[in-house]
Order: structure tokens, then C-alpha cells, then sequence
């Protein structure tokens, strides 16, 4: 049975972790120790919500709860996160929940590694698609070969950001925002890639102008012979986030849910004989995930590696920015940086 600790109150902690948590909790109270959540934002220091208790700093929240019986939910920004978990881990907490990115480069990725290493932190990166019923439902299809070989995927993430982008610093670029949920499900269904091509685009209203924060697109040629895209458009009127599978004799056209809004996700399939069927469902991915992984804390103490495909998510999207900043050929990556990454992971 788990305490639990919400670092950062901003979107990701105050209006998806906390409301999911908070129907976790009701639905699975035997992986939760009796008492409330509680919730330290550093930007915030006078924050207030109902049915939680506001600390003022992780040294305080210890004194709440032990941290070796708590799960941490660190939903700070992303260029702040190596120091926030050196910091948990010298308070004692050892499982800690990352909100997506994991690092924002290999330098930030290498010093999570490092401690990490150092403390023995059990890291679940919150990148919850991998969670969702549509992707296990793909990967099902993948797998069980009726379609013959996956060739191409595509994914589009559309959603307008003008004003969050504006006023909520942390994400760099546009990379950063969406394009880590649906690279790591790329990943998961096509395995280890390389960058074929990447490109940025500011996002620009009447009023202002945000370097590189507008549109994304990453282009990957995978190991096992598939080609596969990523759009992200951060000033689309329309929200949308779509994934599309192609086979040998089917194409699969997946859509995620776009907001906390409607938990329902949809799937069509076509068979090149023409034959259709289109599926909805509930796809509550984020329950799910936080239900998943404190039922593997409960299971056992013992550490499973999960990070991989996350490593390898922040290593191609260094790749991707680099390639859009000289516009050129990226040089190679820094081998001693990837070694001590991967030496971890």
C-alpha cells in the first residue's frame, strides 16, 4: 500500500494526475495506504486544491509519509527534472512517476541515469499511450501477422497550444510537447530507428512569435524495414490524434482520444479486398497506467527495466533538433554521453 506525492501543480499534476488518481483510488484502495495525496509545487508555494494536502517543500512531504512507502508523481517542467529526482532521492523516495519528456537532451538524460544508478529509483515515464486499448489493440494485429508485414506509420497530432505555449515556459520545441507519446509507440511497433529527416516551425499569432514551438515533423527508417512519420501541429484549429498503420493487405487508421473530455478511442480497418470494419471503445489510458504501474510496485520490490524505449525516444529527438538547427547532417552523438546513458538503462 502506497502514499503518493504530486510534485508540480501545474496542468499535468492538478488536472490529469490528481483527478485520475483520485478514481484509481476508489476503484483499488488495496494499493493505497489510508490518508490523502499530497502535493508540493515549487512554482506555487501558496497553491490550494480540495482533498489534498499542500506542502511546502519535499522534505516536509517526507515528514508526511515515509518515502520509501510513497509513489511519486513528478510532473515539474522538463528542464528542471534531473535536479528534482536527485533531490527526491536524497529524501529517501525510490518510485518515482516522470511525466513525458524523461530529459529534454542526453546531457539531462545522463544525469538521471547517474542517479538513478546511484539510489536504485524505480523511473516509470508517464508516456501512457503504450497504455491505451487502441495501441494494445495494434500491437495485436502486428503480432498476430493475418495482414502480412507492417511497412509504413504515420502519425498525426493536431491540437491548438497558442495560449499554454505562451505563458507556461518548459517545452523548448514543438518536439517536446506530443511527439514523445507517439514516438514511443512507434518505437514499441516498429523497434530501433534512425532519423531520416526532421523539421520545425515557429508558432506565430498576431501578437507573437514562439521559435520552434509550432509544427514538428520526424521522419524514421526502422531496423526492421519500416518507414515511419510523426506530425505535430501546435497551431491546428482542430484537434486530432491519429495513427495510421499500413500492411501488406490492410491499412489501420487508429484515433486516440484528444482530450481528458472522452475517453473513447476508434479503429478502422480496411483489407485491400475491401472489406471494413470500424471499432470504438473505452480507452481511458491514463487510468490504466497509473493503475498499472502501482500494481507492479506492490507486486514486487524488485526493479523492472521500462526505461529502453523512453532512452531511445530522448536520443532521436536530440537527433531531430540537431538536424533542425544546423539544417544539415547531424554529427554523431556523443559516445561517452550514450554509453553512460545506456550503461543504466
Amino acid at each position: 500500500m502506497f502514499h503518493t506525492l504530486i510534485l508540480g501543480m501545474g496542468r499535468a499534476g492538478a488536472k490529469l494526475h490528481l483527478p485520475v488518481l483520485s478514481r484509481v483510488r476508489l476503484a483499488h484502495p488495496e494499493l493505497f495506504a489510508p490518508g490523502p495525496i499530497l502535493a508540493y509545487d515549487p512554482f506555487r508555494p501558496h497553491y490550494h486544491a480540495a482533498d489534498v494536502v499542500v506542502v511546502h517543500s519535499i522534505e516536509e512531504a517526507a515528514g508526511w509519509a515515509p518515502p520509501e512507502e510513497t509513489v511519486v508523481h513528478l510532473c515539474t517542467p522538463p528542464h528542471i527534472r534531473s535536479g528534482m529526482i536527485e533531490r527526491l532521492a536524497r529524501c529517501g523516495y525510490r518510485r518515482i512517476i516522470v511525466e513525458k519528456p524523461l530529459a529534454l537532451d542526453l546531457v539531462g538524460l545522463a544525469a538521471i541515469a547517474r542517479t538513478r544508478r546511484r539510489y536504485g529509483l524505480d523511473i516509470t515515464v508517464a508516456t501512457h499511450w503504450l497504455h491505451s486499448g487502441l495501441t494494445q489493440r495494434l500491437l495485436r494485429e502486428m503480432e498476430g501477422g493475418g495482414f502480412g508485414r507492417l511497412r509504413s506509420i504515420h502519425v498525426v497530432q493536431n491540437k491548438p497550444r497558442f495560449t499554454r505555449s505562451a505563458t507556461v515556459p518548459g517545452h523548448p520545441t514543438a518536439f517536446d510537447v506530443e511527439v514523445p507519446h507517439a514516438l514511443a509507440v512507434v518505437l514499441t511497433l516498429a523497434g530501433d530507428a534512425t532519423v531520416a529527416g526532421a523539421s520545425l516551425s515557429d508558432m506565430v499569432t498576431d501578437r507573437l512569435r514562439l521559435p520552434r514551438l509550432g509544427r514538428a515533423r520526424l521522419r524514421l527508417d526502422h531496423r526492421s524495414g519500416v518507414h515511419s512519420r510523426i506530425e505535430s501541429n501546435l497551431t491546428s484549429p482542430v484537434r486530432e490524434r491519429r495513427i495510421t498503420l499500413q500492411f501488406d493487405r490492410a491499412t489501420l487508421v487508429g484515433h486516440y482520444p484528444c482530450s481528458d473530455a472522452d475517453n473513447t478511442a476508434q479503429l478502422r480497418v480496411t483489407t485491400h479486398n475491401r472489406k471494413h470494419s470500424w471499432s470504438v471503445f473505452a480507452d481511458d489510458a491514463l487510468f490504466s497506467f497509473i493503475h498499472g504501474t502501482y500494481s507492479r510496485y506492490a507486486r514486487s520490490d524488485a526493479i523492472i527495466n521500462t526505461l529502453a524505449v523512453h532512452v531511445d525516444t530522448v536520443r532521436l529527438l536530440t537527433v531531430a533538433k540537431d538536424l533542425c538547427a544546423v539544417g544539415d547532417i547531424t554529427p554523431p552523438l556523443d559516445e561517452e554521453v550514450t554509453e553512460r546513458v545506456y550503461g543504466v538503462c
